[in-house]
């Protein structure tokens, strides 16, 4: 499994709470793009649509070396799921404070993956919280390993 793209601001904003793996529909060189580091996530955000799940504003930069029948860079890209995985995702959207958050695109098997969480937005106390929680942590484990040698 091979990381393409990461939403690194998805952990921060929201509490995730289960984790999908998705298809993605792709065109034309769309791939070749996303192998060669062109993609972004961070505006980013999962749409229903009828019974269809969608990414919605993910860009993927055009092929460097592509010619007129290259991709269009902020296109809808649809996901592929199971029937089951698409009513559980219903059902959570329809909960209230709960939202689809794409965390990152990567390489199956030769195929591009995207991995989706139900997660339940932050707020600015919370993110303090994790943040302090954090550089605590940081802290410890430096004093740990200054201890042990």
């Amino acid at each position: 499994m091979k990381e393409l793209v990461r939403n690194r601001k998805a952990s921060h904003d929201y509490e995730i709470l289960e984790t999908f793996e998705a298809g993605v529909a792709l065109q034309g060189t769309e791939i070749k793009s996303l192998r060669a580091g062109g993609g972004a996530l961070q505006e980013a955000y999962v749409k229903l649509i009828k019974a269809e799940i969608w990414l919605v504003g993910c860009n993927i930069a055009p092929y460097r070396f592509g010619n007129i029948h290259n991709h269009e860079e902020r296109r809808d890209r649809k996901l592929l799921l199971h029937k089951r995985e698409i009513q559980q995702l219903r059902e959570a959207i329809q909960e209230k404070g709960l939202t689809i958050v794409p965390l990152s695109l990567y390489l199956k098997n030769g195929y591009v993956k995207l991995k989706i969480a139900i997660g339940r937005g932050k707020k600015s106390v919370d993110k303090r919280a994790a943040i302090k929680e954090r550089d605590e942590k940081r802290r410890m484990d430096k004093v740990m390993k200054d201890y042990k040698s």
